[in-house]
């Protein structure tokens, strides 16, 4: 008995996955397990799970990044100027090639001058991306005279392609698996990987020894950005807009599924793979509570309680 409660305490991540699956099959007699709901549940978690899969960089470095959200909201109000207000006069192949990069180069920017300040200045990241939050989010809504912007209803139109190309669940969770994919092999596989785990493990003996900590710092924050712009395009995509008001507080889910997923805040500690288990354990939740019609003040009253277990839980461990 003692040997089964160990197991299942060293692996609570898969453990809770699997109780809330069988939970939500139970409790929406089957129709969580649907496979069109699965697909669902994957395709309108995609853009908040690619900006957890690169904050798990920046907590592993022992930093934060409370600026993703309004990353993700200047990228499609960029994304929506694009295709709507600028014609270039090129194919809309190219089109939308253009206002792909434009949004990926906004958040690439937006991460590197916060990754160049927290690196340089030594000032805490908490405070850096606390001001970008508030920051980004402003120019947002200066660009958009903090209005919609609409990708239109006309079919015919670049805009609308875009829509319906980058709003298929194969293109959002596509660019999910790819995003995973790719920063668990850095993490795993490479030097870079290592570094991040040691800056944030012990910054100082990382320092001693010689490892690049303020281009570790710089790099991790502009792959949070560049990862936002990703989410962002996504969002304009699927909600046909850009909108300077939207996904407020969306950074705090990106790092609730780290933390859930097992990474310490202190860093150093922590997996690509348990972020992902923090994604599915988040958006199955969300995802049950949509289909017995939950109020949705309730639902975040309950990831904040979601979010103080995880933490707890996780203090736990380490002192064990």
């Amino acid at each position: 008995m003692t040997s089964v409660v160990r197991t299942i305490v060293a692996y609570k991540e898969w453990a809770i996955l699997i109780f809330m699956v069988v939970l939500g099959a139970v409790l929406t007699d089957g129709l969580f397990m649907q496979p069109g709901n699965l697909t669902d549940l994957l395709r309108s978690n995609a853009p908040v799970a690619i900006m957890a899969v690169a904050m798990t960089f920046v907590i592993l470095t022992a930093g934060i990044d409370l600026s993703v959200g309004s990353i993700l909201a200047l990228s499609s109000v960029c994304t929506a100027m694009v295709l709507t207000r600028w014609n270039p006069g090129m194919s809309s192949g190219a089109h939308m090639a253009v206002a792909v990069a434009v949004a990926i180069l906004v958040g690439g920017l937006a991460g590197l001058i916060q990754g160049g300040l927290i690196a340089t200045m030594r000032i805490q990241p908490f405070i850096i991306t606390l001001a970008g939050m508030i920051g980004f989010r402003g120019l947002a809504k200066l660009l958009s005279a903090n209005n919609r912007i609409g990708l239109g209803v006309d079919h015919d139109t670049v805009a609308w392609a875009f829509g319906e190309q980058f709003s298929s669940k194969v293109t959002m969770i596509g660019c999910l698996v790819m995003a995973t994919l790719v920063f668990f092999v850095v993490l795993r596989y490479t030097v870079f990987g290592r570094y991040v785990r040691a800056v944030g493990d012990n910054p100082v003996a990382a320092r001693y020894a010689g490892l690049p900590l303020r281009r570790v710092q710089l790099a991790v924050y502009t792959l949070s950005g560049v990862m936002a712009g990703l989410a962002g395009l996504l969002m304009c995509a699927r909600t046909r807009t850009g909108d300077a008001n939207m996904v407020v507080a969306y950074e705090l889910d990106a790092i609730a599924m780290v933390v859930i997923g097992g990474t310490s805040l202190a860093g150093g500690k922590g997996s690509i793979s348990g972020t992902v288990l923090g994604v599915l354990i988040m958006g199955t939740v969300i995802n049950i509570l949509g289909l017995k019609n939950v109020d949705a003040n309730v639902q975040y009253v309950l990831k904040a309680v979601i979010i103080v277990l995880a933490v707890a839980l996780q203090m736990r461990r380490s002192r064990d």
